[in-house]
């Protein structure tokens, strides 16, 4: 081979197409965009300032990109190119200890995380035939609950508390407000805080269950046991009356059978009710979906 032919080959082989869309509208943290024909759904796509988006409405000409973050700076006519991987998170052990978003990027400045796994966001829950059936209790350390109300392999803060104890490798994901009480008892090492705020846009706090899961579900598959908390999904923007996103979520939780890993995912939900009132929208949708139900009541306390 010549060497002219063989720079010809080596141009052609280092040599990458990217698709690119222009945004012909943006507001509401919702930006309209043309000229991705090839994009998935449920895909990620970046923005010329470097904010990310993921792709969720498919239409004909254009494509309906959800925005991770502020869109004050995206205007009409900026770039967008959508990058061929549907939204993952970091999961696995390397994030243990930490504090996240909903993105699974360390917000807790205990610097970068190394030898991770990527899990997607939204997969296809087990089939009946990959789950066993419920078997082993989970010790919640709270005598009247795992005495009346057993749960089966998994209450909030005061389980993950107690999981030490029983030298139990669950993950658990919950807010902010409880780093320092599982950093004075030596719990973090083994749980993962998937932390939003109220001034974070409704996209990554609409994300954050789903990151949470894909974190848990990562461990489940290598037949390991863990254990997710959901504290009051009415705050993270879960339209009370579509029951998808409710049962979609919940339905993640599961015990494998031996020949998938044997590993189990817990989800405990908590909802806040009105005056105990739980015939409203969210407590009924919930109720439906999960295996049992503790109310409690503070004039009780």
């Amino acid at each position: 081979m010549t060497l002219l032919e063989s720079r010809i080959t080596n141009l052609y082989r280092n040599f990458q197409v990217d698709e690119i869309g222009r945004v012909i509208s943006v507001g509401d943290g919702i930006a309209c965009v043309y000229g991705l024909k090839e994009i998935q759904a449920g895909e990620m796509v970046e923005f010329a300032n470097g904010v990310k988006g993921i792709a969720l409405n498919l239409e004909n000409e254009n494509v309906g990109i959800v925005i991770f973050g502020s869109d004050t700076a995206i205007k009409e006519g900026d770039l967008v190119k959508h990058t061929g991987s549907i939204v993952d998170v970091l999961a696995g052990k390397a994030i243990l200890g930490h504090v996240v978003n909903a993105l699974g990027v360390p917000i807790d400045g205990r610097g970068a995380l190394s030898n991770h796994e990527r899990r997607r966001v939204k997969v296809k829950a087990l089939g009946i035939i990959e789950r066993k059936s419920m078997h082993e209790p989970m010790q919640t350390g709270l005598k009247a609950v795992d005495n009346l109300v057993p749960i089966g392999r998994a209450i909030a803060i005061d389980t993950i508390l107690n999981q030490k104890q029983m030298n139990s490798r669950a993950t658990s994901k919950s807010e902010t407000l409880y780093f320092e009480i599982l950093s004075e008892a030596n719990a973090l090492e083994y749980s993962i805080l998937v932390a939003t705020t109220a001034s974070d846009p409704a996209p990554l706090q609409f994300l954050a269950p789903y990151s949470r899961c894909a974190m848990g579900e990562c461990f489940c598959d290598n037949g390991m046991h863990a254990l997710i908390i959901y504290d009051d999904l009415r705050n993270r923007h879960f339209p009370s009356d579509v029951f998808y996103l409710y049962s979609h979520l919940l339905e993640k939780a599961a015990k494998q059978s031996n020949q998938t890993g044997a590993g189990s995912l817990i989800t405990l939900t908590i909802i806040e009710t009105q005056v105990g009132d739980v015939s409203c929208y969210i407590p009924t949708n919930v109720i439906s979906i999960t295996d049992g139900q503790i109310c409690l009541e503070t004039c009780a306390w």
